[in-house]
């Protein structure tokens, strides 16, 4: 079945401000709030949201076999489930009821007060419920820079590194959407001139420059997911800050890696964009540099040339770009991570959530977190307002954007944006 919601071409009756992320070509989908205090799934045109239960209601989608309350569920799971199928049926609908040649919704005043919305009208929900979420450790270039720094520069990849996309199991229920402050987590940290650990603040709260896709209902308990069906497993991706607490890690990792360090707080971007919206910016990932096991081989372009920016603003400044990166950079790519989580025969079921790792690429200015970017702090990051930052403080809000560019037109993700807070205080009875 052919993408016609990428159509280049098409042009919409709603207004799109020159250079949004959300042209009529993206279709992201998401879950919101309405102003009637109604959660519904919907998606976004410019910015004018849409309500996707009501559309269903109102009879637009009639032909595709969808469930009447499919739409009016506060998760993205159910639909998710329904497979690929369904979500090119469901972008090519809508693209075309917004085309800006169909006058059906156009011109029909009532549907629209009921179909459309305004941004400030919607309130973003988180858009799955997240299962399981596992967090890979898939940038050549991250995974160089921190071997380096706490290990031998000359053999900073472990042996295994180039052999299998590392990863570890996160903590689904600290998963928040952009716009939820968080607080400074606490914890034990082992101070250098010290023999024994204390407990307080992080004084190392780092950001954690990531994608992650969502998956649908894949396998069955040990089944494996084979390389060249894993992408019709894939809906799609947010932008995906991993918050970490690098004091706490260095302390508790050894020998099972991050814990507390990890699951204080993972913040995402809350359109999903589909795999088939990025289709038109596929790139080829990095060449292997030892001979991969046959399950983890691929062909063809499995990556995609995403943008990425990072901004740290401090309490009442001004947005500080403090890194440009790109998905692209992905040593292992969404095929390999996912082939290689259920090789074993693990299941993989619908909202579960995959962190592509900090995305780090080979300039000092493409780090993917505070760690590298102030290199252990020992290089602070400098501030238009003249202050420096080695890690992020409180009240400093981190801002993470990302978006696909061509001439004729961009697909975005909007941005998650998250402010930290002073360690959580209880309140007093």
């Amino acid at each position: 079945m052919s993408i016609t919601a990428n159509d280049p071409t098409r042009k919409t009756w709603l207004e799109v401000p020159e250079n949004s992320d959300f042209p009529i070509q993206n279709i992201p989908f998401g879950v919101f709030l309405t102003r009637d205090d109604i959660i519904t799934i919907g998606t976004r045109i410019g910015d004018t949201a849409i309500d996707l239960g009501a559309l269903h209601q109102l009879g637009y989608f009639e032909g595709i076999p969808l469930t009447d309350d499919i739409f009016l569920q506060d998760t993205l799971n159910d639909f998710i489930s329904d497979g690929k199928k369904t979500w090119r049926l469901v972008r090519n609908r809508i693209a075309e009821i917004f085309d800006i040649n169909n006058k059906t919704l156009r011109d029909h005043e009532e549907h629209r007060k009921v179909v459309l919305f305004s941004l400030d009208e919607i309130e973003m929900q988180l858009p799955v419920q997240v299962g399981d979420y596992t967090d890979f450790y898939s940038s050549k270039e991250h995974a160089t820079n921190v071997g380096s720094m706490f290990r031998d520069p000359d053999n900073a990849l472990l042996p295994n590194w180039l052999h299998i996309p590392v990863g570890y199991h996160g903590r689904s229920s600290s998963i928040i959407p952009s716009g939820i402050p968080i607080h400074r987590p606490q914890g034990q940290t082992k101070p250098k001139d010290s023999d024994e650990p204390v407990f307080g603040p992080s004084k190392r709260v780092d950001f954690e420059l990531e994608m992650a896709f969502i998956t649908t209902d894949a396998n069955h308990l040990g089944e494996p997911i084979p390389i060249e069906e894993a992408e019709d497993y894939i809906f799609g991706l947010v932008l995906f800050n991993d918050w970490s607490a690098r004091d706490i890690q260095t302390w508790e990792y050894v020998p099972l890696g991050p814990f507390l360090a990890k699951n204080f707080a993972s913040s995402i971007s809350p359109w999903i964009v589909t795999l088939d919206a990025l289709e038109p910016f596929r790139v080829e990932s990095p060449k292997p540099e030892k001979k991969l096991l046959p399950y983890l081989q691929t062909t063809g372009k499995k990556s995609f040339d995403i943008k990425l920016e990072v901004f740290l603003q401090p309490e009442n400044g001004e947005e500080n770009k403090i890194s440009e990166s790109n998905f692209k950079y992905m040593y292992w790519n969404m095929s390999q991570q996912l082939a290689h989580h259920t090789v074993n025969g693990c299941p993989v079921v619908s909202g579960d959530m995959m962190g592509s790792g900090t995305i780090s690429g080979p300039t000092p200015d493409s780090y993917g977190s505070m760690l590298e970017l102030s290199w252990k702090g020992e290089k602070p990051v400098r501030l238009k307002d003249g202050n420096t930052r080695s890690f992020i403080e409180d009240n400093d809000t981190v801002i993470m954007r990302g978006f696909c560019q061509k001439e004729n037109y961009r697909i975005g993700f909007g941005e998650v944006s998250t402010k930290l807070l002073p360690v959580f205080e209880p309140k007093k009875k």
